[in-house]
């Protein structure tokens, strides 16, 4: 299975809005990636995706359709070295190796056409799949900080990876 990255496009809505629109996804992302996902919230993101200057945000494509997303955030300040992986993918197509062919390479970009040295992931304790799919692409935990996620009335360790150029 061939897996490929490309910018998202309002011709995607569609498909973008049946993808994040389930409760299994947004379990394990912010509370910014609303529950139910509506045409208005997936309008917001393509454009957000698409014109914001400090986030490379893509989506990922398989058999010519967009089964998720993923992106790189650059950090600011002191931070201005980083960025932030986040990365999601359709309830439909978990399981299929899909993010740990993604994974790599968005890194790949980050570190050819970002002004970066570290690239990190905030993951939930409990989000066992994402913790295996990091690791798989050369991720190192880099600390686990207890009850510090408060989501769906419930805390959660945050466990951070990192990968350096």
């Amino acid at each position: 299975m061939e897996v490929s990255l490309r910018p998202w496009k309002l011709d995607d809505l569609d498909e973008l809005v049946a993808l994040a629109n389930n409760k299994n996804v947004a379990q394990f992302m912010a509370d910014v990636f609303p529950h139910p996902y509506s045409i208005e919230n997936g309008k917001t993101f393509i454009a957000f995706a698409t014109s914001n200057p400090t986030s490379k945000i893509f989506a990922i494509i398989v058999n010519n359709k967009p089964v998720g997303s993923i992106g790189l955030h650059l950090q600011s300040d002191i931070l201005r070295k980083n960025a932030e992986i986040g990365y999601w993918l359709g309830e439909a197509h978990w399981g299929r190796g899909i993010i740990k062919k993604a994974i790599p390479q968005i890194v790949d970009y980050g570190f050819k056409n970002m002004d970066i040295v570290r690239i990190f992931a905030r993951i939930y304790g409990t989000n066992l799949p994402s913790q295996k799919a990091v690791e798989k692409s050369g991720f190192k935990l880099e600390g686990r900080f207890e009850k510090t996620i408060f989501k769906n009335n419930e805390f959660l360790d945050e466990l951070i990876y990192a990968i350096r150029k």
